[in-house]
């Protein structure tokens, strides 16, 4: 497979992830905000923080403000990782490559590109209820991901999205545990609180995991939480789960086992999966959970910047805005 092809085909799995993704958390803040006590003002910032786009909203905004806040990240095609501009690189990835998608996937990805230009031409934008918006983002994207794993030949290009994929899933599920712990209480005080029941839920909630996590260990509990969105070994949004999945995908792309590393990036995944396995949630407390985390998105990008320097540098830099932008 040619490198531009297969840079292409993990970039458009790694947009439409991180579209997926800010529509997912976006949609389950504004749901909040109904569950919050009428005193309480929803809290915006976090979202920016999550993104790791708070630098380049600062510059934009004097304020949080939802409507504000919810701009930035949906429809300001300033910010490179806003849904619109998310949506953008993934069409023009895959109208480069169109040859290689199937023309179920390709239509579909283009009926998304022209609903969410339209709504972001609507005037009345910020009168209306955005979760519906949102939630019809999700629902054309997880279409997206069913036609690909129902039509798709599972070859190399099928391994160079999923990898795309899983490691943009990895990147987001540490970031919002991340901002959680850390931002979302406005103060210490609020800790096992119902409010802080609600915050907890609203993680959950945030990545699909609020049922799945009740069925597996009952009662919300800080440490539980950690332990299933960062080490969970079935659960596929888990960090643990995302990592094992794409180090299986570059394996598959280079024909080595499973244990082995023919490259740099094989390597580094293989030891970050290998240290995720044989962790536990008390290893991660002790060290303290956001110096884990931290390290954890140092590690990914460095895998991500491997994948990079191993597959897709060619000499004419043939890239449409393909970098990492966490």
């Amino acid at each position: 497979m040619l490198s531009r092809v297969a840079n292409s085909i993990y970039w458009l799995g790694r947009y439409l992830e991180r579209a997926e993704n800010y529509a997912r958390f976006i949609d389950v803040n504004f749901n909040l905000m109904l569950d919050l006590p009428p005193d309480m003002k929803a809290q915006w910032e976090p979202l920016v923080i999550t993104t790791g786009d708070e630098d380049l909203y600062k510059k934009k905004y004097d304020s949080f403000e939802s409507k504000k806040v919810i701009h930035f990240l949906t429809f300001d095609t300033e910010n490179p990782n806003s849904i619109i501009s998310s949506i953008n690189f993934a069409r023009e990835n895959a109208r480069v490559i169109r040859e290689n998608l199937t023309k179920e996937t390709w239509e579909k990805l283009n009926e998304l590109y022209h609903f969410v230009h339209k709504r972001a031409d609507k005037k009345d934008n910020g009168k209306d209820d955005p979760r519906s918006f949102f939630e019809s983002v999700k629902s054309q994207i997880l279409l997206l991901y069913g036609l690909a794993d129902s039509t798709v030949a599972r070859t190399e290009g099928w391994y160079f999205r999923q990898l795309g994929m899983f490691l943009e899933r990895a990147d987001k599920t540490s970031r919002i545990v991340d901002v959680k712990y850390h931002i979302l209480l406005p103060s210490p005080n609020w800790v096992g609180t119902p409010l802080d029941f609600l915050h907890w839920t609203a993680l959950l909630k945030s990545v699909t995991a609020f049922n799945t996590y009740r069925r597996l260990y009952g009662n919300i509990e800080p440490s539980k939480v950690v332990e299933f969105l960062i080490l969970n070994k079935y659960f596929p949004r888990s960090v643990f789960f995302c990592i094992k999945e794409a180090e299986l995908c570059l394996h598959r792309i280079s024909g080595t086992s499973v244990g082995g590393f023919k490259n740099p990036a094989e390597k580094t995944i293989g030891e970050l999966r290998s240290k995720l396995e044989f962790t536990e949630v008390e290893d991660i407390i002790q060290v303290g959970l956001h110096e884990y985390l931290d390290q954890l998105q140092l590690k990914i990008n460095q895998i991500s910047d491997k994948i990079n320097a191993n597959f897709f540098q060619i000499k004419d830099n043939f890239i449409i805005q393909n970098s990492n932008q966490e």
